[in-house]
């Protein structure tokens, strides 16, 4: 990623932060939005704690639903603000969890390995997704899980105006399909497996007809 093209990222999450919650499934404020979201990451993730990575992790929702599980959390996004609102998200509820400003393609952890990586609704905006998918597949420990969250979305406007000058030169700009996901992935890990979720409204806040995903492999 070049640093004009990092910069100029950096800075539109920074600025869609203070109203990132706002989206139903960005904040989990409705009970039965968080709720759904919490049932389908405790089927995902280990029964036991476990160290969990969230990669792109914005506002630390998905991260404390699973801190709230018992498990321990790391959360890396390229956004200081981001990560601002995720550490004070966990503080105001009394969990536990760490927040790393870094590029989730290459998160600042050092040689640590983790039994899960989560990434929701990232890949889309990545320069390089097959490299961050080689190289994520290396942070995880035998047997570790992948959780990609995905999809192939109506509109690439994330946040209420127009992506990054770029972006139309990314590969998956405005989302992936599951098949074609599915094929990049599957040469690296085992047992791949593809959750619909757009019929499911709770997850949303609202009804979709666009494709969302859940894909979920082993290393």
């Amino acid at each position: 990623m070049t640093d004009q093209l990092t910069s100029a990222i950096t800075g539109y999450w920074d600025a869609a932060a203070t109203a990132f919650d706002a989206e139903p499934d960005h904040g989990l404020r409705n009970d039965r939005t968080r709720a759904a979201w919490d049932r389908r990451l405790r089927a995902w993730a280990p029964a036991d704690p476990a160290d969990i990575l969230d990669v792109g992790c914005g506002t630390g929702s998905l991260s404390a639903l699973l801190a709230a599980a018992g498990h321990r959390v790391t959360g890396v996004d390229l956004a200081p603000r981001m990560i601002e609102q995720a550490e004070a998200k966990l503080a105001a509820t009394g969990l536990t969890g760490r927040f790393l400003v870094g590029d989730a393609v290459c998160p600042p952890i050092g040689e640590e390995r983790f039994d899960l990586l989560l990434s929701r609704h990232l890949i889309w905006t990545l320069p390089d997704p097959a490299a961050a998918l080689r190289q994520w597949i290396t942070l995880l420990r035998p047997s570790g899980r992948l959780v990609l969250i995905e999809g192939r979305w109506r509109e690439a406007d994330q946040a209420g105006h127009p992506y990054v000058p770029g972006a139309d030169a990314l590969p998956w700009n405005g989302g992936v399909t599951a098949e074609t996901l599915a094929a990049a992935v599957r040469p690296l890990v085992t047992d791949l497996r593809i959750h619909p979720l757009s019929d499911d409204p709770d997850l949303w806040g609202h009804r979709v007809d666009d494709e969302r995903y859940a894909l979920i492999a082993h290393a």
